[in-house]
């Protein structure tokens, strides 16, 4: 992964960050931590959406309470981004990964872009369930 120089800007009314926290902190590996802030934050929404506890998305992705705890508090150090994409497919979010050749060959960007559902998944989230 390239470091993305630090693209924040001085203004009157203060500074404009380069949307990199970690860049902007001057951290070593910033896309990377980028990435994996942006997993994380999805792990976490995911298991709030689906109204979860802790102890069940960690039997779904086969981590203990206490390790699922510590991803939704940020804790990524142990964690590669490919970890991250496997327990993100457990949770049932589909991940997928474009690679994209620069026309001149310079340093290129990491970025993680979450979609939208989709038709189907709409109308499925639209459907009542059914009586017990």
């Amino acid at each position: 992964m390239t470091q993305r120089e630090n693209k924040s800007r001085e203004t009157a009314l203060g500074t404009i960050g380069s949307g990199n926290v970690f860049a902007d902190l001057g951290l070593p590996n910033a896309e990377e931590l980028l990435c994996k802030a942006k997993l994380v934050s999805k792990i976490a929404e995911v298991i709030d959406k689906r109204d979860m506890t802790q102890a069940q998305a960690g039997a779904l992705m086969g981590l203990p309470q206490s390790k699922v705890s510590e991803l939704c508090n940020g804790r990524t150090e142990t964690y590669s981004s490919d970890r991250l994409y496997r327990l993100l497919a457990r949770l049932g979010v589909r991940v997928t990964v474009a690679l994209e050749e620069q026309p001149d060959w310079s340093p290129a960007d990491v970025e993680i872009i979450e979609t939208s559902p989709s038709r189907s998944e709409r109308e499925h989230e639209a459907e009542p369930l059914p009586a017990p």
